[in-house]
């Protein structure tokens, strides 16, 4: 039976799924969002693996911060040519994992792009020896990966595979390898080998903050040339860190978004901020400027905004932008920065025309 690689065999995986999912014990892409944020596949952190390459063993849990209820979101990043890791390897099975998956299934990705279908095509290479084809970008030309014996029963150590959570990105053929052997205790020796930054970038992916509206006074409608005042209570912001551990391999990052600044854009060239730059710093305690009070209507808030003319039937479209600092640590002492993060909510605001006095 002729083995399907490259285009072709991606090609055939989209065409083969549907038949797949009605017989096989396991859907494509199979895994979940645990309720406390960690994501996970069916069997793969044991080492008995899973038929999708776009699913990852890493599991991600919240230690501090935001996913405790209400609504949240997922930050964007400051930086427009930043975006998480494409790929890389981590174990998939145990040499007993394999044969087992191979005895039950009998098809799926033994690659990011490549995909096996019948029984044949993993016991001639795990089981039989016989060399199987790498398509390997990196290399001048595509290889041929040597074969194993038994499933490489009685060795410690797993079988390494491709993992892209977004197969269609081209990037992802860089880990272009059919899975491979690594001994227990060892990493292999490739560009695209995890790192703690790696975890530390795929859980920055995973960073959910809160969407907390910003306090006004007056709410809602404002009046022209009157300053609307804007402002959080103490502790209402608190930075939000996630784990990621990659199992059977000691690789471990926390990811931290601490709030630092607060940006307000009136929605209209008409209008002026408190400060002019727009941005309010987030302080120690959680809080952002101070809150209105009685007889503060004219004075000039901390942080805030003053509309020059008024709405006409159609609001201001108000957006306030929370500036999350992130920054990481890992296994070994490995630590660093990552791009700043953002989460922006808007809010109507109506501005009427008489002079009145908030009070």
């Amino acid at each position: 039976m002729p083995r399907p690689t490259g285009i072709v065999a991606a090609a055939l995986a989209s065409a083969v799924a549907v038949a797949l999912s009605s017989t096989s014990a396991h859907a494509f892409g199979e895994g979940n969002t645990k309720n406390n944020g960690e994501s996970s596949a069916k069997g793969n952190a044991g080492g008995d693996g899973s038929l999708s390459a776009s699913v990852s063993n890493i599991r991600i849990t919240y230690v501090s911060g935001a996913n405790g209820g209400g609504k949240q979101g997922s930050l964007g990043t400051v930086d427009p040519n930043w975006k998480p890791p494409a790929c890389w390897y981590e174990p998939a099975f145990t040499p007993a994992g394999l044969r087992k998956f191979v005895d039950t299934d009998g098809g799926g990705d033994v690659g990011i792009h490549e995909s096996w279908f019948g029984k044949e095509l993993w016991t001639d290479h795990y089981r039989d020896g016989k060399p199987a084809d790498n398509f390997d970008l990196r290399l001048p030309t595509n290889s041929s990966a040597d074969g194993y014996k038994d499933y490489n029963l009685g060795k410690k150590g797993y079988f390494w595979r491709g993992v892209a959570p977004d197969p269609a990105d081209p990037a992802s053929w860089d880990c272009g390898r059919v899975m491979f052997w690594v001994n227990a205790g060892k990493l292999p020796n490739d560009p695209n080998t995890p790192t703690p930054k790696t975890l530390a970038e795929y859980a920055y992916n995973k960073v959910k903050v809160p969407e907390t509206e910003i306090e006004l006074k007056p709410q809602a409608k404002s009046t022209v040339n009157l300053p609307t005042w804007a402002w959080l209570d103490k502790g209402t912001f608190k930075e939000v860190k996630v784990r990621a551990d990659l199992p059977n391999t000691g690789l471990w990052a926390e990811t931290t978004a601490k709030p630092v600044a607060l940006h307000l854009n009136p929605g209209t060239d008409d209008a002026e901020t408190y400060p002019s730059s727009g941005n309010c710093t987030i302080n120690d305690d959680g809080s952002i400027g101070t809150p209105y009070t009685k007889g503060n209507a004219d004075k000039t808030p901390l942080c805030g905004i003053r509309y020059l003319r008024a709405t006409n039937g159609q609001p201001y479209r108000l957006k306030a932008s929370i500036t999350w600092q992130i920054t990481w640590q890992g296994t070994g002492g490995a630590k660093g920065d990552l791009p700043d993060g953002t989460f922006e909510t808007t809010q109507d605001m109506n501005v009427q025309e008489i002079q009145s006095i908030n009070r």
